[in-house]
């Protein structure tokens, strides 16, 4: 797949999705910091949005200031409970109306997530835009209808040492993520 450094690219990720594969495959974090340096690709970031699901706990303030300091603009919506207990807390539609928004102004969309309910997002994109689209996940947990609708997938699982986030590791910011072009 051609990646060149003139190539705008918007990076949709869809954290929750990425937490939970992370955590249920290897009892670990995810390197968010990393996967967008992998995303960008040298390329011409135009938007980075990191799409949470807000609890009110301590952890995820600090969590979600974290991301904004690597270059994310956070979107974060509020975890709804139901009567009967019941949790819901997804950003499928919001990620792809982004996404669709923002795809006649970027060559590439990244999406970071392993969901195939993506699939009529990325025909869409491909097909009626005319964006390349690119899958970043844990092949493990990833859709194969998901990777195969996509033009590019890297499988998280094949480095863990860049991807995942132990005790040890100390984050660093990557010299130009935190700027990227508005528009």
């Amino acid at each position: 797949m051609i990646k060149h450094r003139e190539q705008r690219v918007g990076v949709f990720v869809d954290v929750a999705n990425m937490y939970h594969s992370a955590k249920n495959l290897y009892g670990a974090k995810v390197n968010f910091q990393e996967v967008l340096k992998t995303a960008i690709a040298g390329r011409r970031l135009v938007r980075a949005i990191a799409y949470v699901i807000r609890s009110e706990s301590e952890e995820e303030r600090g969590f979600f200031g974290a991301l904004d300091s690597q270059g994310f603009e956070v979107k974060a919506k509020d975890l709804q409970v139901f009567a009967g207990g019941a949790k819901k807390a997804d950003w499928d539609v919001g990620i792809a109306i982004d996404a669709i928004k923002l795809a006649d102004k970027i060559d590439s969309v990244v999406l970071v997530s392993g969901d195939g309910d993506y699939v009529p997002l990325i025909t869409y994109l491909k097909e009626n835009k005319g964006c390349q689209v690119e899958v970043i996940a844990f092949g493990k947990t990833t859709s194969a209808k998901l990777m195969e609708a996509s033009d590019d997938f890297i499988d998280l699982g094949k480095d863990l040492k860049k991807y995942l986030i132990t005790s040890q590791k100390k984050l660093k910011l990557i010299p130009g993520i935190k700027r990227f072009t508005k528009i």
